[in-house]
């Protein structure tokens, strides 16, 4: 698995340049323990969250240690009335049920048989509101260096690793056996640290990805991400400022 040693030392130099916050690979590339995030915010409905969540820090335990990552994109699905959520028209089912959890919930389901998607489930209990986790940045050497491996495949470039639900759910070896477990329990296999203000980013927003289906939902600008990063997924030309109410 993964490319050479020589290979993903020349593409972790690129990296750097384009990429200011990746850390040196101190104490085995662990960071130092950081506070878990405020439980208000996973009260808040998803539209709410999904930009105050740019800049946290998504932690990944593994048999092979601890995996963090800063949030960089986020798209939020705003409960029963949004025609391109899972759970439109409070749809329950034994997928959709984790959505209908108090918020922090783990929500991971399926696509096209063969990606993992992420998903914060935000809001009270009853509510289905959920906030896909889009693309993340590496915080250290180590953590880039790990999650290339479980990639197993060539990563040319920053989004190649972690831009997209599909890709960082493989570089965090996220499936769905994490699905029902919880953010805010802090030795559980997934969990979300303070990072940064995300009132002190350049957030964008724009229409989510591939929800053609969804209606008068389908253009709403409910896609959330930092200007210039290169991890995002998809770069929207027409992505206006977002400023934090």
């Amino acid at each position: 698995m993964g490319r050479p040693a020589e290979a993903m030392q020349a593409l972790l130099r690129r990296w750097k340049v384009c990429h200011p916050f990746m850390k040196p690979n101190h104490s085995a590339g662990l960071e130092p323990e950081a506070p878990l995030l405020l439980p208000e915010l996973y009260k808040l409905p998803a539209v709410e969250a999904a930009p105050r969540l740019l800049g946290q820090h998504l932690v990944r335990r593994t048999e092979d240690g601890e995996l963090r990552c800063r949030i960089v994109e986020t798209e939020s699905y705003g409960g029963a009335e949004d025609q391109g959520s899972h759970a439109y028209g409070n749809r329950r089912t034994a997928r959709t049920e984790v959505m209908f959890s108090a918020g922090g919930a783990v929500y991971v389901y399926l696509i096209y048989g063969m990606y993992h998607c992420l998903n914060v489930v935000t809001a009270a209990e009853g509510e289905p509101h959920a906030v896909l986790i889009r693309a993340v940045e590496p915080l250290t050497e180590r953590d880039a260096e790990l999650m290339a491996a479980y990639r197993g495949v060539a990563v040319r470039k920053p989004s190649d690793l972690s831009g997209g639900p599909g890709k960082l759910c493989r570089a965090l070896r996220i499936d769905k056996s994490l699905n029902h477990s919880r953010f805010d329990l802090p030795e559980g296999p997934l969990s979300i640290e303070q990072g940064e203000d995300p009132g002190s980013l350049d957030i964008v927003q724009a229409p989510r990805i591939n929800i053609p289906y969804a209606g008068e939902y389908a253009g709403r600008p409910w896609r959330f991400y930092l200007r210039g990063n290169p991890y995002v997924s998809v770069i929207d030309p027409q992505a206006q400022s977002h400023r934090l109410a």
